[in-house]
């Protein structure tokens, strides 16, 4: 059996931080009370059996024993908490919760994996009194908090879980060239390290579960830039609220730069956010193909996720962290790829000191697989910048450039600079 533990039990706060990827499920009067025993027979108390195998002992679902009467019909009370170990091959538990059962979830594949997408009853999106099916591409609820529509209809539905193929209707689907049914919404956990330096953080990254041939790794891919009105909020460049030591986007010397800048326009009149974000998709793509799981921090034009809200996520859900640009100069030919290696004058900052060097590792692996695939390099490959990104990782990470204003950016280019990517994220680990 699953280990079943009521939420009384533990402080979530204690934890460490990598654990608390959470999915919120609706629970019923029928979960809620037949969980006090974990080995009690489940036909006699209305609990669907959960199984899994020994393999995964590190999944444990905590269900809220907040209302220990058992009345917890059509609330948003109660969760169902997910957690992950994003360090090890455990899957996420990914089962439906549907009249007051959890339905066998664990491994995701072949189980649905989804949530009811509104209230129980007469409210849910499909008009069925018996809760919308809500999958994880999105049906049954909008932007991972209302359910059904943008019409709010059936208002309390949840996104469904991370473990699961999900299905049902009702919710906005995907726009990105490819569709994915495993894949959840997750945001900014103020508990974490670093977070309350994030000014911007009120949007949603995209966790995407691999399909098969799972690597236990979790890879965020940041498409630069795309947060409108980043610009003109100002967020400390260090933790340690200390000057900047060298130039880039904000001078050397600034104690604050912008939570996250517009990025720059190709010649041609193309934005780099529109660019990086479909680089972001094929990389994405071609990581889930290799078993790579993939937090998607921008997984659409916009998201208000400033740069330090980005990295914090990454630094709490990932395995490493890429962050993907085009450089801003006025050259009219193409550079070639580099990537943004750490300066000597903040080596010795927490948390730069003693990740730096992981960062470079990750920057000359991608760097590498590039120039192995023939795209032009940069001055031997890197440049050494201040950035917000690395003066606040805790994992491995780099901003990697991929040409600037003059290069092409072609699909064909973009999907052969994400394969190539690809390659060097299976070189790095």
């Amino acid at each position: 059996m699953v280990p079943i533990l009521r939420r009384s039990d533990i402080n979530k706060k204690s934890m460490p931080a990598r654990y608390m990827l959470i999915a919120a499920a609706l629970l019923s009067a029928s979960v809620l009370g037949g969980c006090a025993d974990p080995s009690a027979d489940p036909s006699a108390t209305g609990q669907t059996e959960i199984t899994k195998s020994s393999e995964d002992e590190n999944v444990i679902v905590i269900v809220d024993d907040s209302d220990p009467t058992g009345n917890n019909n059509n609330t948003t009370e109660n969760f169902v908490d997910i957690i992950k170990d994003t360090g090890s091959n455990a899957p996420v538990v990914g089962g439906v919760v549907s009249g007051g059962s959890i339905t066998d979830g664990i491994n995701g594949g072949d189980a649905v994996g989804s949530l009811i997408g509104g209230a129980t009853g007469e409210d849910d999106p499909d008009g069925s009194g018996n809760g919308g099916d809500g999958s994880d591409n999105d049906s049954g609820q909008a932007q991972g908090e209302n359910g059904g529509d943008d019409t709010d209809s059936g208002d309390t539905g949840l996104p469904g879980g991370l473990g699961g193929t999900g299905s049902g209707d009702g919710g906005a689907q995907d726009s990105s060239p490819a569709e994915y049914s495993d894949k959840q919404p997750v945001s900014l956990d103020p508990s974490w390290k670093y977070a309350d330096y994030s000014k911007i953080n009120s949007g949603s990254a995209v966790f995407y579960k691999a399909s098969g041939n799972r690597k236990g790794k979790v890879i965020g891919v940041n498409a630069g830039h795309g947060t409108k009105g980043g610009a003109s909020v100002k967020t400390y460049c260090h933790p340690d609220k200390s000057p900047k030591v060298t130039g880039g986007t904000t001078s050397s010397g600034a104690v604050e730069a912008a939570a996250i800048s517009g990025g720059m326009t190709f010649h041609d009149g193309t934005t780099e956010a529109k660019v990086t974000l479909n680089t972001a998709r094929f990389l994405r793509d071609e990581l889930l193909k290799r078993g790579y799981d993939v937090l998607m921090v921008r997984d659409g034009d916009d998201v208000q996720l400033d740069n330090i809200a980005r990295t914090v996520m990454c630094n709490n859900i990932a395995d490493c962290h890429i962050s993907l640009h085009w450089d801003g100069d006025q050259l009219d030919y193409d550079k070639g790829c580099f990537y943004i290696a750490v300066p000597d004058g903040i080596k010795n900052m927490e948390p730069v000191a003693g990740r730096w060097q992981q960062h470079d590792s990750l920057g000359e692996a991608l760097i590498g697989a590039l120039k192995a695939d023939g795209f032009k390099i940069c001055n031997g490959g890197s440049m050494k910048i201040d950035l917000t990104q690395t003066s606040y990782s805790t994992i491995p990470s780099v901003d990697i450039e991929l040409g600037n204003k003059a290069s092409d950016h072609s699909d064909a280019r973009l999907k052969a600079q994400a394969a190539a990517l690809a390659k060097g994220v299976d070189a790095f680990f």
